[in-house]
């Protein structure tokens, strides 16, 4: 055994609940996400500091009252955003004003009220071009107000006295008093560079400067199981050779089996571990109208890619991933300040993909939008009360949605014009969708 050598039979289960609790919430606090959890990553930080090293490449922290696993960037993704607590993912306003509201709190002392905070951001944001916070506009509050409930409801600031409800509606009406968790402020975001000091977001994606061969090996085995553990689903074709291998080998489902407790099922074109403990955020198929859609969208693509009576459905080349990522690097490099200077080779530290003439032999069959569109409509046609009235009004942002979580889990790709279907979409193949039926009395 190379992982959990010290933990006995007994205590291994608890041992896999805490790595999974830990690989789902990297950030741990006195209240998130319970007030059992910092315990329980106490009780095993010995074993789990030298597992998630040796395993993962990860650095498991801890300091007062909280817990931080700061994970090994391979890529950037988009699939993660902070989600406010009406589920409402992070937007560009929203992702500024945590970074200001965490710069002002890492000045402050243990304790300050709703409105110094407001103040205090608004005054930074007002030296930026084109944020600004403004206390008259309910659209700015309550994107201020979502940025400060995410660090509330984490711990990093704890309600002592009145509500920050009230002063979204109106700052004049209400007031919220907070004590400051500093160990929590400086545990939240803890970039391994000084970022004044980067010239490309690349430059946060830590790399191994050692070249030989063993050293180059573990790096590929903790590739391997950083990527199993922390994407839906993992295709040979999406990653370097080396990591594949490592992928395809036999070590890699005892070592997972072994930290999680749970199974990774491999496939002809790659794998995927099996949530049979519900650690994912999210998990597919899900409840709700937009993951049932999914899933009858899932079941229509895969019926019409198989339907050897209907019309051959087109395959297009596989959208290179490199060219993605740099893609992505541009968009996020665009928000640096006008000061500091892009090398011409800030593009060189992203992750390699496979070989461009690998790529381009790669084809996936085309569902065009079009087709989603009528398959949507079909769906609600069929399912009717199933969906809410909201639903029948829009259906574009049905099929919007649920093609967006179909990304997500690696079931299809999205290209211009509509998507190309994964070799996870096959798993739904003739498949009898039932959908639970509204109760309308």
């Amino acid at each position: 055994m190379r992982f959990a050598a010290e933990v006995s039979d007994l205590e291994l289960a608890d041992y896999q609940r805490t790595v999974r609790l830990l690989l789902r919430h990297p950030l741990i606090t006195a209240t998130w996400p319970d007030e059992k959890a910092l315990p329980r990553v106490r009780r095993f930080s010995a074993e789990l500091r030298r597992d998630l090293s040796e395993a993962f490449g990860y650095r498991l922290e801890l300091h007062g009252g909280t817990a931080r696993l700061v994970r090994t960037a391979d890529r950037l993704a988009t699939d993660r955003p902070a989600v406010s607590r009406t589920g409402r993912p992070f937007d560009r306003q929203r992702y500024a004003y945590l970074s200001l509201c965490l710069a002002t709190l890492g000045r402050a002392g243990i304790q300050i009220t709703l409105t110094e905070l407001a103040e205090a951001v608004a005054a930074d944001a007002g030296r930026i071009t084109g944020l600004g916070l403004d206390p008259d506009s309910g659209t700015d509050r309550r994107a201020f107000v979502d940025a400060v409930a995410w660090l509330e409801d984490r711990g990093v600031l704890r309600l002592a006295d009145g509500s920050s409800t009230a002063w979204a509606s109106d700052p004049g009406a209400g007031e919220a008093l907070y004590d400051v968790a500093r160990d929590a402020v400086f545990a939240v975001f803890r970039p391994a560079r000084v970022l004044q000091h980067i010239e490309s977001v690349t430059a946060l994606l830590e790399r191994s400067l050692s070249s030989s061969g063993n050293a180059e090996r573990r790096a590929a085995a903790q590739a391997a199981r950083r990527a199993a553990v922390e994407r839906p689903v993992v295709y040979y074709d999406d990653v370097p050779t080396e990591i594949a291998n490592h992928l395809r080998g036999q070590a890699l489902p005892a070592d997972l089996q072994r930290l999680t407790g749970l199974r990774l099922e491999r496939r002809a074109e790659g794998v995927l571990l099996v949530d049979t403990a519900g650690w994912s955020v999210e998990r597919f198929p899900g409840t709700g109208s937009v993951a049932q859609a999914a899933v009858l969208l899932a079941v229509a693509i895969a019926d019409r890619v198989a339907d050897s009576d209907g019309r051959r459905t087109r395959r297009m080349p596989v959208p290179d991933p490199a060219e993605e990522q740099e893609k992505l690097v541009g968009q996020i490099d665009a928000g640096l300040p006008a000061s500091v200077p892009l090398t011409a080779d800030a593009g060189d530290a992203v992750p390699a993909a496979p070989a461009e003439s690998e790529t381009e032999e790669r084809r996936l069959p085309l569902i065009t939008d079009s087709v989603l569109r009528d398959a949507t409509a079909e769906i609600l046609r069929t399912y009717g009360s199933a969906f809410g009235a909201a639903w029948h009004a829009d259906p574009e942002r049905l099929r919007v949605e649920a093609v967006a979580l179909l990304v997500r889990f690696g079931a299809v790709l999205a290209v211009p014009g509509g998507v190309l279907a994964r070799p996870l979409i096959g798993r739904y193949r003739s498949t009898v969708a039932q959908v639970k039926q509204r109760t309308l009395f």
